[in-house]
């Protein structure tokens, strides 16, 4: 669709949609990425450990330093419950953005709450990260079914990369903010401490400020199923729920493609999340040298999904994602030759150019491979390894740490996630797929 053709409404929900990603991805930067992990491990559970260096949640002994990958796998567990629920009650309900913005909030509410965190109380930093976590991929669920209503199938890389690329730089800008605060936190007369509390605060701030914008341009759609007259929207919601799940059968590219982009993201989104405690506590890096690490990737990921988008033009989104897990792949085999910062920031930037494509249009391509008037629902799958969560590598990564001690063994089965997602993506025939959803094949290659 050229972009003279594009209706002044379109346009504008498109604007608000991409605003949403500039908002949320405070939290997957500021939150998930960078602050809050060391400062979990470093402040408070290792605060509140025994002389074995133990912590006891819920009387359950987990090694201080594992606690973060815990509550990451932990908050994903919960989600993979809770997000195909949410979908169907978003496809089910007349008021999807109301829903949108009711997470958005509950979210950036409890992500404002972390600033209150301090000493030994690692159970409530613990809670409070898992329900942030939670909402915000229910969020997630949500805003990515928009996609769709905002751009056919035509335009729809281009869109969902430049989301994506808009995302990186809100993210990116809060983060050069912070460290701002926190390279100069001792002239403000602040403790390091404070500035990173102040920091994870100002990113729920972030997230609430910002969500005003799609609140008031993205547009409801009426549900493309009518709800029987009677009818609870959350019984309603659970029965398409279980009729949607049985219904996956009928569309085996489609789940295949599924299949391969959780094993992959969810290694994605492990090492985004994981990236800082091995720099802060393998290389022993200051942490104002990985805030510019953090807030290099941002900027560079901008480029890097902008050109994937470009690239997916000329040899089609499918490959240029095989293309970028390969990458992946080789790139994280390499961190057995980091020894240094300046391999991290090599190694950072390598990531930055490759993630944001490889998400993007990830996206782009799942969204012409569902039927219509079940994007939500769908999507509340597709969200179980989205941004800022994962479960299986951080489960394996922290057990690996456990009883081996090495971060770099650890990256092992990283690795293997990726070679095993690219393997299982080389068999999805993504026309045949869009076409057995009920949705017009792209034009252009795979």
């Amino acid at each position: 669709m050229p972009g003279s053709a594009i209706s002044p409404s379109l346009l504008r929900q498109r604007r608000g949609w991409y605003f949403y990603d500039w908002a949320n991805s405070a939290f997957s930067t500021t939150v998930v990425t960078l602050f809050f992990g060391p400062y979990l491990t470093t402040h408070i559970a290792r605060a509140a450990a025994d002389a074995r260096g133990f912590i006891y949640p819920f009387g359950i002994p987990v090694e201080a330093r594992s606690y973060w990958e815990y509550l990451v796998a932990a908050s994903v567990l919960l989600q993979a419950l809770a997000l195909p629920v949410v979908g169907a009650l978003a496809d089910y309900s007349p008021r999807k953005k109301a829903w949108l913005v009711g997470f958005a909030y509950a979210g950036a509410a409890a992500t404002g709450a972390m600033y209150w965190l301090d000493g030994p109380a690692y159970l409530s930093a613990g809670l409070l990260f898992i329900f942030a976590n939670v909402t915000f991929g229910a969020s997630c669920v949500i805003y990515n079914s928009f996609l769709p209503q905002i751009a056919p199938a035509e335009c729809r890389d281009e869109v969902s990369s430049k989301g994506w690329g808009i995302g990186y730089i809100g993210g990116g800008l809060l983060l050069a903010l912070n460290l701002l605060l926190y390279q100069n936190a001792s002239a403000l007369g602040l403790s390091e401490t404070m500035a990173v509390r102040i920091s994870l605060g100002s990113a729920g701030l972030w997230w609430a400020a910002f969500t005003v914008i799609p609140m008031l341009w993205l547009e409801n759609q009426p549900p493309a199923r009518e709800r029987p007259s009677g009818e609870r929207i959350l019984a309603g919601s659970f029965r398409q729920l279980l009729t949607t799940l049985r219904e996956l059968r009928r569309y085996p590219r489609t789940l295949c493609f599924l299949a391969a982009y959780l094993i992959y993201n969810d290694a994605i989104q492990a090492v985004l999340a994981l990236a800082t405690q091995f720099g802060y506590d393998e290389l022993k890096m200051p942490m104002s040298s990985l805030t510019l690490a953090i807030l290099m990737v941002q900027f560079v990921a901008f480029l890097g999904a902008l050109g994937f988008g470009y690239l997916a033009r000329w040899i089609g989104a499918k490959r240029s994602v095989m293309f970028a897990l390969a990458a992946w792949a080789l790139t994280l085999a390499s961190v057995y030759a980091v020894r240094t910062s300046a391999g991290f920031f090599l190694l950072s930037a390598v990531v930055a150019l490759i993630m944001g494509g490889s998400q993007a249009l990830s996206r782009s391509l799942f969204s012409q491979m569902i039927p219509r008037g079940r994007e939500a629902e769908y999507f509340g799958l597709y969200e179980i390894s989205d941004k800022g969560t994962s479960w299986l590598g951080p489960l394996m990564f922290g057990l690996t740490m456990q009883y081996t001690g090495s971060y770099r063994l650890a990256v092992l089965p990283l690795v293997v996630s990726f070679l095993a997602g690219l393997a299982i993506l080389a068999f999805v025939d993504v026309r045949r797929a869009a076409l057995d959803a009920g949705n017009m094949a792209g034009t252009g290659p795979q």
